[in-house]
């Protein structure tokens, strides 16, 4: 791929962005944009989109075999074809150049580091659960057309994205005791339970049938056999006509004042509602209760520290966006969203949040951001 020299902006030639006062070379976009068209072509033959005219993919792609009942596409079809994946190769290749770049610069400005021994017992590890076998690993390099050095470049990075997520979010985890029992107080219903019912039901079409079906239980029937002769409600009549913890608000109106009037034990019914006629039995009462504070302690502590941790990301990744995509320039062909002169059709510079390096099927290079941690 020909390199592009820079117009109108600081980028020195031979490189595609500048951050700061660090490039982002010609050399590397291509090896990234490679090493993505290879991964997706999952050992196949890879041809990588070659602007302005796309030759060597249109012709890759013409010598393709056609879908079946398909005609060949025409020469201005395939290169449209070339182009929409280059365009889309190019972002996601600078989205994460840059911003593998925007994370690093912002690891060094705090004094966070990761060891080489770090990242490298990462990769072993992530290697072992991976690869059944080193020849195996070698084949998915060859056929991703990553390096070692590409994946412990990733695996750096993962690295510096959860140290800096950790430090950014480090006071945040901060929650009181008063903390704890201000929100306890203004949210008590939410540590309670309501009372909850155990049932046998029996819901039919017809109040003929569930008459039959009560006259069935009072004679001594089984409600289990009951249930699997009478009963429309396929859910309750798998389980030998159980309906377990009835809350109020779950049921159909006339149904639900039934079951909370009724006394344990005895068979009720039959009750007509908008899906059929109930016949019933409450078998348990479990009554309403409400969670102490103490109970609820460690659960609030965790929600106020997990909300508190994530409001602060969002503060820092906020301005951590707005502070280096002013300082990143990019050649013109190259333009993303994610620098200062970004296409006015791409205003968003939202990152994608990055996993894990994924070692054994790699996709395109994904974008890094700092990621919430609990």
């Amino acid at each position: 791929m020909a390199a592009v020299s820079a117009c109108g902006n600081d980028v020195p030639p031979g490189a595609v962005a500048k951050v700061g006062d660090e490039t982002i070379t010609q050399d590397e976009f291509d090896k990234w944009v490679e090493t993505a068209v290879k991964s997706q072509a999952q050992g196949a033959t890879a041809v990588v989109p070659d602007p302005p005219d796309y030759k060597k993919c249109v012709a890759a792609k013409q010598k393709a075999p056609a879908p079946s009942g398909q005609k060949k596409q025409t020469d201005a079809a395939l290169e449209k074809q070339c182009k929409t994946e280059y365009t889309t190769l190019k972002r996601e290749v600078m989205q994460f150049l840059i911003q593998s770049e925007w994370v690093t610069q912002e690891a060094d400005k705090r004094n966070i580091t990761v060891s080489d021994k770090a990242v490298k017992k990462s990769f072993e590890d992530q290697k072992k659960q991976a690869f059944p076998t080193d020849k195996a690993y070698k084949s998915f390099l060859k056929t991703s057309g990553m390096t070692e050095a590409d994946i412990l470049f990733r695996v750096k990075l993962s690295q510096l994205q959860e140290k800096l997520t950790k430090n950014v979010t480090e006071d945040a985890k901060q929650v009181s005791t008063a903390d704890v029992s201000d929100y306890y107080d203004k949210n008590k219903k939410r540590f309670a339970q309501p009372e909850r019912r155990d049932l046998l039901i029996v819901l039919t079409k017809t109040e003929a049938k569930a008459q039959a079906a009560k006259n069935a239980i009072e004679s001594g029937q089984p409600w289990k056999t009951v249930a699997k002769q009478y009963s429309i409600d396929q859910a309750s009549k798998a389980q030998g006509g159980k309906l377990a913890a009835v809350a109020k608000g779950q049921q159909d109106k006339a149904f639900e004042d039934a079951v909370f009037a009724a006394s344990k034990g005895e068979v009720d019914g039959p009750v007509k509602t908008q899906f059929g006629w109930y016949v019933f039995e409450v078998q348990k009462i479990t009554p309403a209760s409400q969670q102490s504070l103490d109970q609820s302690r460690d659960t609030i502590k965790n929600l106020l520290r997990s909300q508190r941790q994530q409001k602060a990301l969002d503060a820092f990744i906020k301005d951590f966006r707005e502070e280096y995509k002013d300082k990143t320039d990019c050649s013109d062909d190259y333009r993303v969203a994610e620098c200062k002169n970004a296409p006015k059709d791409e205003t968003n510079t939202g990152a994608s949040q990055s996993n894990q390096p994924n070692q054994q099927q790699p996709s395109e290079p994904s974008s890094t951001a700092p990621t919430p941690q609990n």
